[in-house]
């Protein structure tokens, strides 16, 4: 079977540091071309992968702001369609553009749905609902209107992290700086505690941190930047918890697989996709304000680091993933497969 898999050119594939769509089309594309599929990967020129490498937008347009966004895009999108008709299936990781061509070409379309920016977007997805088998990366985050194949969490490439059983000695906030991530509140908490705490992430709302973050830098709140791949895995391994106090309804959440795979158990409000990766009091605490995750904190030692990693490998392995997405194919296509 011959699999065209679309990613999106914000960032390289897979990310340098920040990109969780890229990170898991790379995944997606990787495990197949594993198993000995025909995997051809439309991404930026830069991109690495062991699948064949189409690309238009040789770097991503968040790394060369040269590059106008809608006109790459654009570009983009059209070099695979422009070439549909040499593919089995397309798995479409670029949200709802690549919709709008599925009326005009003969190869069905898988659509991962990684989250809706907005509802204004979701008249798209439903017009083009009867020409496109949607996936969802939770069951939380399936909107009501669309009608879905199946819900395939995101997986990993496990051995990316190492499990860590010590317990460490400070608080780490992983993500995007933005109000929806709750960096702030992961402040709030650690002040609340008494540990100190390290931020890592991308600022994506300049505002934001300058008024609720940069503020309160000192000797025990730190900000250490946008980790990449490497230092990913030693500070997750080595926290004490993983706060994820997000303020909106999260589609999935990388970071909080991740930190799980290292044995480190995850404090979060309980929004979003929280409860279908966490376990209460087994791989972390579900909690809705500052004070009960202050509370939480202080039964962290009770969780089993190991029990954290072996749930995390059992439910969002890379493997598990393309297992799920093959199945998918084979419904669709049939004996192409």
């Amino acid at each position: 079977m011959k699999i065209a898999v679309l990613a999106p050119i914000c960032w390289r594939t897979p990310p340098r540091q920040y990109g969780p769509w890229e990170q898991v089309a790379s995944n997606i594309a990787e495990g197949l071309a594993g198993r000995g599929f025909d995997v051809t990967l439309f991404a930026t020129g830069d991109s690495l992968t062991r699948a064949k490498l189409e690309y238009i937008c040789e770097r991503p347009y968040e790394e060369d702001k040269t590059l106008d966004p809608k006109v790459w895009e654009s570009l983009h999108i059209a070099h695979l369609m422009e070439r549909a008709d040499q593919f089995d299936i397309i798995h479409n990781n670029y949200d709802f553009l690549p919709l709008t061509y599925s009326r005009l070409i003969t190869t069905p379309m898988v659509t991962t749905i990684h989250g809706f920016s907005s509802p204004r977007i979701i008249p798209v997805f439903k017009e083009y609902n009867d020409h496109n088998y949607f996936v969802s990366i939770s069951n939380a985050d399936r909107c009501p209107e669309l009608e879905y194949i199946a819900t395939v969490y995101n997986g990993i490439d496990v051995t990316d992290f190492t499990l860590r059983e010590a317990v460490g000695e400070y608080l780490l906030y992983f993500g995007r700086i933005h109000p929806d991530k709750g960096t702030h509140e992961a402040i709030r908490i650690a002040q609340g505690f008494g540990m100190r705490l390290v931020i890592a992430g991308f600022i994506q709302n300049r505002e934001y941190y300058e008024e609720e973050v940069r503020p309160f830098l000192d000797d025990e709140i730190v900000y250490v930047g946008n980790a990449g791949p490497e230092e990913r895995d030693t500070l997750l391994g080595n926290a004490y918890a993983l706060l994820h106090p997000i303020n909106f309804a999260e589609p999935f959440g990388l970071s909080v697989v991740e930190s799980m795979l290292c044995g480190t158990p995850v404090v979060a409000f309980n929004r979003g996709s929280m409860p279908e990766l966490i376990v209460p009091e087994k791989t972390g605490f579900l909690v809705d304000t500052v004070d009960e995750a202050v509370s939480a904190l202080r039964d962290i030692r009770r969780i089993n680091r190991a029990y954290c990693r072996r749930w995390a490998e059992e439910n969002f392995s890379q493997e598990r993933m393309v297992d799920q997405y093959i199945k998918i194919y084979r419904t669709i296509v049939g004996g192409a497969c």
